[in-house]
This record gives C-alpha cells, sequence and structure tokens, in this order.
C-alpha cells in the first residue's frame, strides 16, 4: 500500500515547521476573546507609550471673563493647571503548556479552549482594575483648587430590595450632579451588577412605550439607556472589601510570585456597598507599554508548546469630577 501525502494545515508555503500557522490563529483568538469579554476598555482614556513607566495626564481649569472698562488696560489670566501620573504596572501573563504527547492522545481539539481562557482571564483582569479605578475616582478630591472631585449617592437599602425605582431615581440623579458639574452629556454611561440591570428591565417606566420608544424590551432582555446614560452590565463592577495587599506593592505575603492573581494596592479598597458606577470616559485612564500579545515556543527540552498571552500597562484617576459613585448606603 502507498503512502499517503498529507495537506499539514500549520505549514507556511508547505514548508517549515508544521505548527508555524497554529500560534497566529491562538493570538487572533485570544484577541477576540478579550474584546469580547471586555466592557472598559473602549469606554475610557487609553494611552500608548514607549520605553517609559509612567505618563502624564495634563489637568487644567476652567478661564474666568468680565466686562471691560473702557480705557483701562487688558490684563492676562492665571488658568489652574496640574496633573495625573499613571504608572505601568507589572507584566501580567496568561500562561498555558501543551505536552506534545498529551496533544498527540486526546481526541479534541483543546488550543481554541485555551485560547479563549487566557483571553477571558486577561480581560477580566483589566476590566475589574478600571472599574475599582473608576469607583475609587468617584471618592477622589479634585485635582486642581476651585475644581469638584467625585461624588458618592447614597441611595439606601431600596437599591436592593426596591432597586427598579430606586436605580432610575438614582440614575437621574446622578445626571443632574453631572450637569450642575458642567460634564458634558456625551458619552455618559452606567454599569450595574446582573441583578440591578435586570431590575431596570423589569421597570415599566425604563422600557414601556408610553415613557420612551425604542429602549428594550422584555423579549430580549435589554435597556439601553436613562436620563441620556447608557445602561452597561458587568460582573466586575466591585462590590466586595477588596484589601490591600500585605509585604510588597505586587506580591502579597504568603503568596508565590509566579501563581495566580494578585490585586495591586492602588486597586484596592471597600466597595461593599457600591451598586452602581455613573462616569464619562474622561475619568479615568489607562497606560499601556506593551499591548495584549501572544507568544509561542516548542520547548525541546519538555517537549510541549508553552503559549503565553501578555500584555504591560497601568490605570489611574484622571477626572475625579467626571464619577459618580451609587451606593446601598442608608441616606
Amino acid at each position: 500500500m502507498s503512502n499517503i501525502t498529507p495537506s499539514r494545515l500549520g505549514l507556511v508555503n508547505g514548508s517549515g515547521a508544521d505548527d508555524a500557522l497554529f500560534l497566529k490563529q491562538f493570538s487572533g483568538e485570544v484577541m477576540t476573546a478579550f474584546a469580547e469579554v471586555n466592557v472598559m476598555m473602549e469606554r475610557h482614556l487609553v494611552r500608548t507609550i514607549t520605553n517609559a513607566k509612567s505618563a502624564s495626564f495634563p489637568a487644567t481649569w476652567k478661564a474666568s471673563s468680565y466686562y471691560h472698562v473702557p480705557g483701562t488696560e487688558l490684563a492676562g489670566q492665571a488658568i489652574m493647571h496640574g496633573e495625573r501620573i499613571i504608572t505601568i504596572d507589572d507584566l501580567l501573563v496568561s500562561p498555558v503548556f501543551i505536552a506534545q504527547i498529551d496533544e498527540a492522545k486526546n481526541h479534541y481539539d483543546v488550543r481554541e479552549i485555551y485560547t479563549k481562557e487566557c483571553g477571558y482571564s486577561l480581560a477580566n483582569t483589566a476590566d475589574r482594575n478600571v472599574l475599582q479605578t473608576a469607583v475609587l475616582a468617584a471618592r477622589e478630591a479634585a485635582t486642581l483648587t476651585g475644581a469638584p472631585g467625585g461624588s458618592k449617592l447614597d441611595g439606601g437599602a431600596d437599591m436592593v430590595t426596591n432597586a427598579n425605582s430606586a436605580l432610575l431615581n438614582a440614575l437621574y440623579l446622578a445626571a443632574q450632579t453631572l450637569d450642575e458639574k458642567d460634564i458634558p452629556e456625551q458619552g455618559r454611561f452606567a454599569v450595574f451588577k446582573p441583578a440591578q440591570y435586570y431590575k431596570l428591565v423589569l421597570d415599566d417606566k425604563a422600557i414601556h412605550r408610553d415613557f420612551t420608544a425604542g429602549n428594550g424590551d422584555i423579549r430580549t432582555g435589554k435597556v439601553f439607556d436613562i436620563a441620556g446614560i447608557q445602561i452597561v452590565k458587568s460582573n466586575h463592577l466591585p462590590t466586595t472589601n477588596i484589601a490591600a495587599p500585605t509585604g510588597s506593592p505586587n506580591v502579597p505575603a504568603g503568596v508565590t510570585p509566579n501563581v495566580g492573581p494578585r490585586p495591586l494596592s492602588k486597586y484596592a479598597g471597600n466597595f461593599a456597598d457600591t451598586i452602581g458606577l455613573v462616569m464619562v470616559p474622561n475619568a479615568v485612564g489607562t497606560v499601556k507599554l506593551l499591548d495584549l500579545q501572544v507568544e509561542g515556543e516548542y520547548q525541546i527540552n519538555r517537549q510541549g508548546t508553552l503559549i503565553v498571552a501578555k500584555y504591560a500597562m497601568g490605570h489611574g484617576i484622571l477626572r475625579p469630577e467626571c464619577a459618580v459613585e451609587l451606593t446601598k448606603t442608608a441616606p
């Protein structure tokens, strides 16, 4: 019986390593999975830098005006200036190792599964860090003298037990708060956990056609915006006490440095009473040093392929006045 010529799916132009094309597919799927799960990356300011550990974001305040008295000389005015510094965190990695013998014996492809899990892991961490930063921004004092700081609106137990009408009222109050700070209406959005999001879906005023047109319905389980604020659902809104790690800034005492997620001190806080967050993109910023990347290498000494998804970025507060925290604390 003669041999058959196989068509190797991983070859480039029919030659070279037989898995050369597989990593590129893996890379694309990791990035797709990251984009599917992450809700915050497109909803705040992101800057990419090279060869630095931090980036400076300038802050300026308003100019004043006055009526001119004929004959008097026009003088300039001092406009307040400041800055916010955002530092890069440690390299965040999501590695997987696939033994060649295991992959040969296995009856189904694991690379697609691993791909999504790596993307989800990185996306979840980025989302949590940005959302924790945004809630902390709502608690932060003003960047400049004379400018407003963040806002915290306490709705009490009704935010949980009677969340539909209480959340509606809170959203309108948040919109009023931003209006009174001269924050633009464009780009406003609110983030809620699924429990509060679906209570808004069940609220008659939010989706009832007599009150609003085309704002979602019971069939799709969607509500789009309230008081001009886009409604976003995410499991990553912090609602627990996230303690600062002990020991070094990045590795808590007793934790093996290269195993498991570890929260950074700058993202820690007590979020046990947090119910929702209303903000505009200018509230927080992200600095990217290494964007989402995937590397892979067949290791002869280990007889398998190590694939690593990674990024290096940091998140920080920019304009506290652009964030409003909604809580279940008694008013």
